[in-house]
């Protein structure tokens, strides 16, 4: 081998050592990223393949272990673990913090939005209002995940909101609470990890939330109707703590962002593609999935008119802001 070629070869050599090394220490790099639900929950399906799509991207510079079922922290816990950097990232149901800021709680006001692409129209026209609030609260966002549409569950027929009247209402936020104040029945709070244990127990006998959810906590073994009522898409957030972000490489930062950004697009179509099956199982299992009557319908059409003239005043400038933005789209 000539000496040309000698030297050559060990530049090369010298520099694939640098790239090894290199690879090497940021392989240390490692987040924890917390979610109240269940592995076999799409949400969390999604987080999985988020963190590996993030591992291969930057060749294991960074790696990011989700752990579901509240193992870590309660869900209104999660996001200040985050906030305090006891956690890098994490995920949570944003509307947990509306008394925080109006602004988490856009998606739950009753009837705003009812379809996927009503959410996916309303989630644009506040994204830019919850990015800020979120920056000042020292976290960034990364993507966000919705639900399927929220109905109610019992154990009795409701024809109007006077048979919700008594029932021990579970209750996980502000809107849930309110609704429950209106129509006269108990708010019990109850999150999603302990759900499965309130209803087997009866602490609570009457709920709105999702056919997800409803599958998730195996609903059929303490519930029998479901009243597919639509009221409202509530959404997940993801989030990192912004240090821990801004203290990544450059090229690292860029793989986390464009893998959040195929996260969004594809926890988006598995809301849409899971809700369809959630519904059949919740009807293989014995489930009662009923139309509401036009009654029920009037009477939670009501409800929505008063939360939603409620959310306006919290939310002031931001919240008319959001909802001529959302009118415009």
């Amino acid at each position: 081998m000539t000496m040309h070629f000698k030297g050559i070869a060990r530049v090369g050599l010298t520099a694939a050592a640098l790239i090894a090394c290199a690879g090497s220490a940021l392989a240390q790099t490692a987040w924890v990223l917390p979610s109240a639900y269940p592995p076999a929950n799409y949400h969390v399906e999604n987080l999985m393949q988020f963190s590996k799509d993030v591992e291969t991207a930057t060749n294991g510079a960074l790696k990011i272990t989700v752990h579901p079922s509240a193992a870590l922290f309660k869900a209104p816990d999660i996001k200040r673990a985050v906030q305090t950097g006891q956690t890098q990232a994490g995920e949570v149901l944003i509307s947990l913090h509306e008394n925080e800021n109006p602004v988490f709680g856009i998606d739950v006001v009753p009837f705003l939005a009812t379809s996927f692409d009503q959410a996916k129209k309303l989630w644009e026209a506040s994204k830019p209002t919850v990015e800020k609030a979120l920056d000042a609260q020292g976290l960034k966002l990364l993507y966000s995940t919705p639900w399927p549409p929220q109905g109610i569950y019992t154990k009795k027929d409701v024809n109007s909101t006077a048979d919700l009247k008594g029932l021990k209402w579970r209750a996980y936020n502000v809107g849930t609470s309110r609704i429950a104040e209106l129509v006269g029945a108990q708010p019990v709070t109850v999150q999603a990890a302990e759900l499965p244990q309130a209803l087997a127990t009866g602490v609570v006998d009457g709920l709105m939330t999702s056919s997800a959810t409803g599958v998730d906590s195996k609903i059929w073994e303490s519930l029998t109707h479901y009243y597919d009522t639509q009221a409202w898409i509530p959404k997940n957030i993801i989030f990192v703590n912004k240090a821990a972000f801004e203290a990544l490489d450059p090229a690292v930062q860029k793989a986390v962002a464009d893998a959040a950004a195929a996260a969004e697009t594809r926890g988006w179509s598995l809301a849409v593609e899971k809700t369809k099956s959630y519904m059949d199982t919740l009807k293989q299992n014995g489930m009662q999935v009923i139309e509401p009557s036009d009654e029920l319908k009037k009477g939670l059409a009501d409800v929505g008119s008063k939360l939603t003239e409620d959310w306006s005043k919290k939310a002031d400038a931001d919240g008319a802001a959001i909802l001529d933005a959302y009118k415009k789209m």
